[in-house]
């Protein structure tokens, strides 16, 4: 079943900040909001959206710059600002905790956010979370996400051509370069929620090492690897990926198992 989405626009000080929710009348209270990676669109969280929408709400988010929300001129948002912008898009949404599940880049903007505002977060899933320390070069992150995507849909691919284009080389260019100097690891320590760790077995941008790096410098978190994926599981794998979010997340799968 496709679920309709409500699409809204809410004002934030770099513009108008595009989301997608996906608000069914159901019994389970938990929340949950799907944070993207480096310059893509809500777009390709869809797949794994209408995945859980029959077991809790989901909001899709665009940051100010990207998709469908307003580019402030001139102005790319560090990733303090774009933390600050998901805390104002919640507030004025009236969403007082969330489970938070980020995609690579938006791992690092998660791990900022639960760093920062630790009372807004329930429970955080970080899915390839980026980026790895050993590979923090542009020329070494092009080669692993070149890799990357051969073992991905097509699909996908178009869907980042898509989004790129929207951002424009400006954006890409500084989003690119903040991304490297980001440090994560800085900030996992201070993370206090629940956290699962997420990585598909044939992801190459993030190798086991560092996924398991990464649980070990999360006080309380636990690392789970999906077979035969890669690294972005929210669009290729969304079936496993969901039951492994509503699992820890404690809802229970209402669904066939032949997939």
């Amino acid at each position: 079943m496709v679920y309709p989405f409500v699409e809204r626009f809410t004002t934030t000080p770099w513009g108008k900040m595009y989301s997608r929710s996906a608000e069914l009348s159901i019994e389970s209270q938990v929340t949950v909001i799907l944070v993207p990676g480096m310059i893509i669109s809500s777009s390709y969280m869809i797949p794994l959206a209408l995945e859980l929408a029959p077991y809790c709400t989901v909001h899709m988010i665009d940051f100010p710059g990207y998709g469908k929300s307003e580019k402030p001129n001139n102005n790319v948002l560090n990733i303090s600002e774009l933390a600050e912008a998901l805390q104002i898009w919640m507030t004025s949404n009236a969403i007082a905790k969330a489970a938070l599940v980020g995609n690579s880049f938006g791992c690092q903007i998660v791990a900022e956010f639960a760093a920062r505002y630790p009372e807004l977060v329930d429970k955080l899933v970080l899915q390839g979370p980026t980026v790895d320390p050993t590979a923090r070069s542009v020329f070494r992150q092009m080669i692993r996400l070149k890799l990357n995507s051969m073992r991905e849909s097509k699909s996908a691919g178009l869907i980042s051509v898509k989004d790129y284009r929207a951002a424009g080389l400006k954006r890409i260019i500084k989003t690119i370069r903040m991304t490297m100097q980001d440090r994560i690891e800085t900030k996992l320590p201070q993370i206090r929620a629940r956290t699962l760790v997420v990585r598909g077995d044939r992801d190459p941008v993030v190798p086991q090492e560092w996924a398991e790096q990464v649980t070990q410098l999360i006080p309380s978190s636990e690392l789970c690897v999906i077979p035969d994926a890669a690294h972005i599981l929210n669009y290729s794998e969304p079936k496993k990926f969901s039951r492994v979010i509503l699992k820890f997340l404690g809802l229970s799968y209402r669904g066939s198992d032949d997939s």
